[in-house]
This record gives structure tokens, sequence and C-alpha cells, in this order.
């Protein structure tokens, strides 16, 4: 992902050889690549312009009412400059929109609040190793104004489009402002949240089945924790999305918020509720994955000391006819069976049946 986006900021400056801070409108032409995703003007909940500029969206929303909402892809800080200017978003909220890998917060800028939301998206694979990649981050940024929302979306997921259409197919939600859109990112994100955690609940019981379960003839147990500590450390990088969300989601649905419509802030609760319920597995998968990873390196541990006693029983079994044979092949003259005639047969009997029996003794234990 990062080559890609070092890819777009080394192109989009050739292709905007000579534009200007505010050349923006969607009008243009196609073929030159844009940040803006899109752009529009909702009055009483319906789009009622098209094909317009961010500039232009203010003007006329400042000059007839209603709220614009424009949408962007990994701007780059000069294609942020000539909007951040426009709407008068904070320089700190701008730097952290523009290069991302922000944590999830709620901060308040005068007249603008600046969310920050992670997106995960689950990898699908068809099976798990010990190098698979399970969760795919990006990010959403919102600027929410009196007028106006601005969404800045990092990563190859997470895209909005849908989310756009189905708003404005319910005009009554979204004649509440630009806190109805803000709503509505927030619960398609924590929408993400509970379906990824319902996949890594299959990936988790995949682990633990595979661990409990007898191993099959030639597998061994340590080559599980790989996969273990791989699960484990996606499951962190989703932690560290879901995590620092709660206290933003709690400040939007209990603290009054002059930006945020009283009805829309009782749908925060809800959003906050899954949200909390989705930590509290997250949390979970966490100690589960610990306790799966240490009962696997206990297996490992008592499958390699059930080895080291077959190994140390079949030494002891064979150190019996190695010392009779090394008895009887030091060269002394005069030993009572060397001219017995069933000397020979007497001494292979004794080592056979010392054998049997120390083989019979660890069999009878456990170590065989």
């Amino acid at each position: 992902m990062s080559m890609i986006r070092d890819l777009r900021a080394a192109v989009r400056p050739a292709l905007r050889r000579g534009a200007t801070p505010y050349e923006y409108d969607s009008t243009r032409d196609p073929s030159v690549n844009s940040a803006v995703v899109d752009c529009a003007i909702y009055r009483d909940g319906r789009r009622s312009a098209d094909h317009v500029g961010p500039a232009e969206a203010m003007r006329r929303v400042r000059a007839d009412g209603g709220f614009a909402w424009i949408g962007l892809h990994e701007p780059t800080e000069r294609e942020f400059s000539g909007i951040a200017q426009e709407f008068g978003l904070h320089p700190l909220a701008v730097e952290d929109a523009v290069h991302a890998h922000q944590r999830p917060k709620l901060e308040r800028y005068d007249d603008t609040l600046f969310t920050v939301f992670k997106t995960i998206h689950y990898v699908e694979h068809a099976e798990l190793t010990a190098t698979s990649e399970v969760v795919e981050t990006g990010e959403v940024m919102c600027f929410t104004g009196p007028d106006f929302i601005i969404t800045v979306r990092h990563g190859g997921q997470g895209s909005l489009r849908a989310l756009r259409h189905r708003l404005q197919d319910d005009p009554e939600l979204l004649a509440k402002g630009p806190s109805a859109v803000l709503h509505a990112i927030a619960d398609q994100v924590v929408d993400g949240y509970i379906a990824v955690a319902d996949a890594v609940q299959d990936d988790i019981d995949e682990v633990e089945i595979d661990v409990f379960s007898a191993p099959s003839k030639g597998s061994s147990r340590g080559g599980d924790a790989g996969r273990i500590y791989q699960l484990k450390r996606e499951v962190l990088e989703f932690k560290r999305a879901v995590s620092p969300l709660m206290r933003p989601m709690q400040q939007l649905s209990e603290r009054p918020m002059r930006l945020v419509d009283p009805d829309i802030q009782k749908y925060f609760r809800d959003v906050a509720d899954h949200l909390a319920r989705v930590h509290e597995q997250v949390v979970s998968f966490d100690d589960l994955l610990n306790s799966i990873l240490q009962a696997n390196l206990a297996q490992a541990s008592v499958a390699q000391n059930e080895d080291m006693r077959k190994i140390t029983s079949w030494a002891a079994i064979c150190a019996v006819p190695t010392m009779i044979a090394g008895v009887y092949g030091m060269n002394f003259k005069y030993m009572p069976e060397l001219e017995w005639k069933y000397g020979y047969p007497t001494v292979m009997v004794v080592t056979v049946a010392i054998c049997v029996a120390i083989h019979r003794g660890f069999k009878r234990n456990g170590w065989l």
C-alpha cells in the first residue's frame, strides 16, 4: 500500500503542472487524477448540486443554506491546502489528515470536529499460515462543521460511495445535517468491525481445534506456534483500531455538542454499544490466543520430553549388550567362559533376557 501511495504522490504533481490550489472541480478532464472523489450540496436532505468544486460548493452553501459533503482519497498536502484554507481547517488537523497513520480520536478545533476512524478489512485466505495477513487497516478522517463535512480516506478499503447513496435514499435522516453523515460513517466502520470479529473468531476456532486435536503422523505441535503468533499480531492490530475509539464514541453519544444534532446523538449510543461489544470480543481474542499459545508450547514441551524418554529407554536397552560385549572383548587369557562349550549361547540368552526385561519395565511405566 505504501508503494501505491508513493506512486500516486509522484504521478499527481506531474499531471497537475500549472494547476492552482482551487482546481478541484469534478467537471475537469476525467483522465486527470483528482483527490476529490465526490463533492455535492445537500438541502433538506436532497442532493441539489452536482459537478461543483469545493470552493463553489462552499460559496453556494453560505448563500443558499444546506451543507456540503466533500470526499477525498489520499490527498497530498498541496491538494488539500486550498480546501483547508477555504473551510478554515486547523493546520494540526490538516497535517494529520494528509499524513495519516493516526490513532482513532475526536478533537475540536473552534467550530470544527476532527474525527479519525480506523477501518478494518478481513483478508480472505484459503489456509491460515505463519505469514498470513488476516486484517488490513485503513483510515477515514472527518472534518465536521456547521454547514460542511469533509471526509479524507486513506487505504484501499472503506469506500464511502455506497454509504453516500444510502443516505441520499433517506432524505429525512440526511436533513439532520453533517452530524448525520458523521454518524453513518461511524456506524459503517463499527459494522465492519463486527464482521471482521466474526471472521477472526472462525480463525481462532480453527487454530484451537488444531492445537487440541490429535497430531497427524509426522506432524509437530511446535509448528502451530507460528500461526498462533501471527494471528495474535493481527488481533493486536485490530485492537489498536477498536480500543482508542471507545472514548470518542462515548463523547459523541453522551456529551452535548453544538455540532451534533440531539436526535443524531441518540443514534451514536447504539454505535457506542456495538463498539463496546466488539472491544470485549477483541480483548477476549487476545486472552484466548495467549492461552492457546501457552497450551501449544506446553504440548511441544511434553512431546519433547516423551521423545527424550524414548531415546533414553532405547539407550539403556542398548547399553546391556554393549557392556557385555565390552567385557568379553577384553584381552585376558583366563576368562571362565572362554573354554566352556555353552558359553556363547548362554551369554546371548542372558543378554536378550536382560534387554527384554528392561523393555517390559519401560513399557509398563509408559516410557516406550
